[in-house]
C-alpha cells in the first residue's frame, strides 16, 4: 500500500465528511423551526466538521490513485469509520450530553442501519436529534446499497445482485452509464421513503413521526421516535402492514428494483434469492401467527398482523417491534432467534447472512454429499441458471465461517464485561447482523443498550461495523500481506 493510495483514500473520506456536515443543517433548521436551542449545536457541528473536512480534503488533494483491490478495502473501512466519527459529534454536543462512548455507539448504530440505542426518553427528545438519527439511517442505507452493488463485487467478497444483472437472460444492464444508474438509485430510494411516509400519515401516524419512521423503514434501520418503537401502534393494523410491506421492499436487491421500476422488467424478479427470502418470510410469519392463535387465543388477523410485522422486521434486520415478543412463548422466541441470522437479499439495505449465501451454501452441501458417493463426479455449483465461480464459493464459506467465529468471540468478550449469557449472546448476534434488539429484559424489544458497560458498548460498536462491512473487508486490512508491497 503506497502513500499516494492512503492520501487519496483520506481525501475521499474527507469529501464525504463534508457532505455529512452539510446534512447536519437539516436538523438544525428543524430545531430552529420548533424553537429548540439544539439548532446551535447542529450549526456549530456542521461548520466545525465541515471546515476540518474541507481542510483535510484540500491538504490531501492530488492525482487520482490507481484503483486496486487494496485501495478499495482501505477506502471502504476509512469511509465508514469517518462517517461514524463525524455522525457522533452532534450527539456529544447536544443537550443530551452523551459521553464519547454513547455518542459513537449511537452514530454507528445509525449509519450501519442497526437501530440499537443508548438513549432513554425518545418521546421527549428534541426533534432535531430524532431527525438526525433517522437521517443517519437514511444515508447509511444508501451506503449499504452502494457497498453491496458496486464495491463488494469489485473486492470479490460478495455482490450476487450485480452478478445477476449481467446474466444471459437479462440482455441489458439497467443503464449504460454508472452516473445514470446512481441517480436512478437515489431517486427510487428517496421516492420509496416519500411514499412510505405518506402511507404512514394516511394510516394515522403523526407527520413528523411518519417521515422519521419512513426513512428507517426503507433503510431497514429501526430508528424510532418512541421508546416503545411500534408498540404504540399495536392497535392500528394498517400501520403494521404498511411497515411490513416497505420493510420487505427495502430488503430486495435495489438493482433489480430499478430494473423493475424503470424498465418494467418482471423477469428481474426471478432472482432465486428473492424467492428464498420471500419464502422464509411467509413461512415464519404464518408459523408464529398460528402459534399465537393456538397458545394465546389471539384473533387470527391480529396474530397475523403482529407476527408478519415482527418477523419481517427481524428477518430484514430492521428491528422495529409492535409487541414484547419475548413474552410470546418459547416457539416464537426460537423463531425470532433463528430469524436474526437470515437477512434479506444482496444489494439491499439489510444485514445478517442474506439469502443468496444460504442458497450457495446449500448447493455446496448437496454437491459435497453427492461426491461422497461418486468421488469422481464433477458437478458445478449453481445459482439459478448460472454457475457460481470458485471466488464466490470461497467468499461465501469464508464469510459464514468468520461470522460464527466472530459471534463466539464477541459473546465471550461481552460476557467478560459482566453481562448475562442471554444478553451477551444476543447482543453480539444482533450487533453483527445489524438487527437492533436482542433477547432478554436488558436489550430486548422493550429495553435498550444504555445500561451496558462502556466496554460492552465499544464491543457492540465494533461488531456493528464488522457486520455491516461483511467482516472480511475489515479483517483483510489487519493482515501483513495487505500492507506489503
Amino acid at each position: 500500500m503506497n502513500r499516494n493510495a492512503v492520501r487519496a483514500a483520506i481525501h475521499i473520506a474527507a469529501v464525504f465528511a463534508i457532505y455529512l456536515s452539510a446534512a447536519m443543517l437539516i436538523p438544525a433548521a428543524v430545531d430552529l423551526y420548533f424553537g429548540h436551542r439544539d439548532w446551535q449545536v447542529f450549526a456549530f457541528s456542521a461548520l466545525s466538521m465541515g471546515g476540518l473536512a474541507l481542510a483535510v480534503a484540500v491538504a490531501t488533494q492530488g492525482r487520482p490513485p490507481q484503483v486496486t483491490t487494496r485501495f478499495g478495502f482501505l477506502l471502504v473501512n476509512l469511509l465508514w469509520f469517518t462517517l461514524a466519527v463525524a455522525g457522533a459529534v452532534p450527539f456529544m454536543l447536544s443537550s443530551l450530553d452523551l459521553s464519547v462512548t454513547d455518542a459513537f455507539f449511537e452514530s454507528v448504530s445509525g449509519i450501519t442501519t442497526t437501530g440499537s440505542t443508548v438513549i432513554n426518553g425518545l418521546d421527549h427528545l428534541p426533534p432535531g436529534l430524532l431527525l438526525w438519527r433517522s437521517l443517519l439511517s437514511f444515508m447509511g442505507g444508501l451506503g449499504v446499497i452502494a457497498l453491496g452493488l458496486f464495491l463488494l463485487p469489485f473486492l470479490n467478497i460478495g455482490g450476487v445482485s450485480y452478478f445477476r444483472i449481467e446474466s444471459s437472460d437479462i440482455e441489458d444492464r439497467p443503464f449504460e452509464r454508472f452516473q445514470t444508474f446512481a441517480i436512478s438509485l437515489i431517486g427510487i430510494y428517496t421516492a420509496l421513503v416519500f411514499i412510505c411516509a405518506v402511507c404512514y400519515a394516511i394510516a394515522g401516524m403523526r407527520g413528523f413521526d411518519a417521515v422519521n419512521h419512513a426513512m428507517s423503514t426503507i433503510a431497514t434501520g429501526g430508528m424510532s421516535t418512541h421508546d416503545t418503537s411500534f408498540i404504540r401502534y399495536a392497535n392500528t393494523p394498517a400501520i403494521l402492514w404498511i411497515g411490513s410491506i416497505f420493510m420487505f421492499i427495502g430488503a430486495l436487491p435495489f438493482s433489480i428494483t430499478i430494473l423493475f421500476a424503470v424498465r418494467g422488467r418482471l423477469d428481474a424478479m426471478r432472482d432465486p434469492q428473492i424467492r428464498a427470502f420471500a419464502g422464509y418470510c411467509v413461512m415464519f410469519a404464518l408459523a408464529v401467527a398460528v402459534y399465537l392463535r393456538v397458545s394465546m387465543d389471539m384473533p387470527f388477523f391480529e396474530a397475523l398482523s403482529h407476527s408478519t410485522f415482527n418477523m419481517i422486521s427481524i428477518i430484514t434486520t430492521t428491528g422495529f417491534s409492535s409487541d414484547d415478543y419475548t413474552q410470546w412463548g418459547p416457539f416464537a422466541v426460537a423463531c425470532i432467534f433463528v430469524a436474526t441470522f437470515l437477512g434479506g437479499c444482496s444489494g439491499s439495505t439489510t444485514g445478517a447472512i442474506k439469502s443468496y449465501r444460504f442458497l450457495i451454501l446449500f448447493e455446496l452441501i448437496v454437491n459435497g454429499l453427492r461426491r461422497l458417493i461418486y468421488p469422481s463426479m464433477v458437478q458445478p455449483v449453481r445459482y439459478g441458471d448460472r454457475t457460481v465461480d470458485e471466488d464466490m464459493q470461497r467468499a461465501v464459506v469464508l464469510f459464514i465461517a468468520s461470522f460464527f467465529v466472530l459471534w463466539a468471540i464477541a459473546t465471550i468478550l461481552l460476557a467478560a464485561t459482566g453481562l448475562d449469557l442471554t444478553t451477551a449472546m444476543t447482543g453480539a448476534l444482533t450487533s453483527l447482523t445489524n438487527v437492533g434488539p436482542g433477547l432478554g429484559p436488558v436489550i430486548g424489544p422493550v429495553g435498550n443498550f444504555s445500561s451496558l458497560p462502556d466496554a460492552a458498548k465499544w464491543i457492540c460498536s465494533a461488531a456493528m461495523l464488522l457486520g455491516r462491512l461483511e467482516i472480511l473487508a475489515v479483517f483483510v486490512i489487519f493482515t501483513p500481506t495487505f500492507w506489503g508491497r
